[in-house]
C-alpha cells in the first residue's frame, strides 16, 4: 500500500466540545471531555483512541479470518485504558488491554491458530500507538474459550 494521508478537521463548538470533521460522507462526531471540564456529550479523545484501537483490531481479525472464508460474527471487542500519571506528573494512558470476543464457537473455525498468531502485526493503529504504551491483547470464542 503507497503512503498517504488522512485528515480530520477539529472545529470548536463550545467549551471543550469538538466537532470531528471527517470529510467525503462520513458523519461528523462530537466529542468532548467529561465533567469537571466539559459536559460529557461525546466520546473524549481517550476514548476515542480506545475505540480507535478496538476498532483496527476488530477490523484485522475479521479480515484475517475472512481470508480463510471463516465468519466470526457477531464480533465484539472491549477495549479498558489506563490513565494515570507519568514521572513528570502529567496525566498519560498509561496502558490498554483489549478482549475481543468471536461470535461462534472456535471449534467452528479453520485455521484460526494461524489468525491469532499475526492478526495483530496488520492492525496499523494498534501498532503504531503499541510504540507509546503497552496494549495487551485477548481472545476469547463465543463459549468464553480463552484462545489468545
Amino acid at each position: 500500500m503507497a503512503d498517504q494521508s488522512i485528515t480530520v478537521i477539529l472545529r470548536q463548538q463550545g467549551n471543550y466540545q469538538f466537532e470531528n470533521i471527517f470529510g467525503s460522507d462520513v458523519p461528523s462526531l462530537l466529542s468532548d471531555e467529561p465533567p469537571p471540564l466539559g459536559h460529557g456529550l461525546g466520546p473524549s479523545p481517550v476514548q476515542l483512541l480506545a475505540a480507535a484501537v478496538g476498532n483496527c483490531l476488530s477490523d484485522s481479525l475479521l479480515f484475517a479470518l475472512r481470508k480463510f472464508k471463516q465468519d466470526p460474527a457477531p464480533l465484539s471487542c472491549e477495549v479498558e485504558a489506563t490513565i494515570g500519571r507519568n514521572a513528570a506528573g502529567r496525566l498519560r494512558v498509561l496502558q490498554m488491554e483489549a478482549r475481543l470476543t468471536l461470535g461462534v464457537a472456535a471449534a467452528g473455525l479453520a485455521h484460526l491458530d494461524r489468525v491469532l498468531a499475526q492478526f495483530e502485526d496488520f492492525c496499523t493503529v494498534t501498532q503504531s500507538v503499541g510504540q507509546g504504551f503497552p496494549i495487551a491483547v485477548h481472545v476469547q470464542d463465543s463459549a468464553g474459550l480463552k484462545l489468545k
